[in-house]
């Protein structure tokens, strides 16, 4: 097992291993055909397994504070994609992924990391184990047909809308759920670095 810094290369590799990693979790549809860049500077690692990649984290962080996450205390760097190939999941990769990832962020001086993710228990928990706070939930809801997507969309002349994704903030939460067939909980979590 080896962890190291993401190369170009790298690529078909990571979109595998994160598209896997994710067919079992609320983001099951969220599939990306490239890997993403960021606009700020990022910590993006992988970790390998027989020169295939089996796990990968990437962070963007800020130069300026409250420019990339909503946390804001200080300099923060956003976790926007962590995941282990199914095969290989429970060794203990995403908690030594994160390890590394922290001691580059202190490296860097970031202030704290953040991270977003939906209502899998699994997941939640493990940010959890390894020191992240919640500090903010929402809803995404998933609006699919006429009657869903009519609650949240206004058909134009000529549109016909299919699907649509929302964020809701709102204190009718209990109702939403309700009115929805796919809604799930977004629970932001931090972790300080540097006091």
């Amino acid at each position: 097992m080896i962890i190291r810094r993401y190369q170009s290369e790298d690529e078909q590799g990571w979109l595998r291993c994160r598209v896997l990693s994710f067919l079992d979790t609320a983001y099951f549809d969220n599939v990306l055909q490239a890997k993403e860049s960021y606009e700020n500077p990022s910590i993006e690692l992988v970790v390998l397994e027989d020169d295939m990649v089996v796990g990968l984290m990437d962070i963007e962080y800020e130069k300026e504070p409250n420019t990339v996450c909503a946390r804001g205390n200080g300099r923060g760097g956003m976790i926007w994609h962590v995941a282990t190939h199914p095969d290989y999941q429970r060794r203990g990769y995403g908690e030594r992924l994160l390890k590394e990832a922290e001691k580059l962020a202190r490296e860097l001086e970031i202030d704290y990391l953040e991270a977003w993710t939906r209502d899998d228990q699994w997941v939640n928990l493990w940010y959890e184990k390894f020191g992240f706070e919640k500090f903010q939930t929402y809803l995404h809801v998933v609006a699919v047909g006429n009657d869903e997507v009519g609650k949240l969309v206004d058909q134009k002349k000529g549109y016909s809308t299919l699907q649509a994704f929302a964020h809701y903030n709102g204190t009718e939460v209990d109702e939403v759920k309700n009115s929805f067939t796919r809604v799930h909980e977004c629970n932001g979590y931090a972790k300080t670095l540097r006091n």
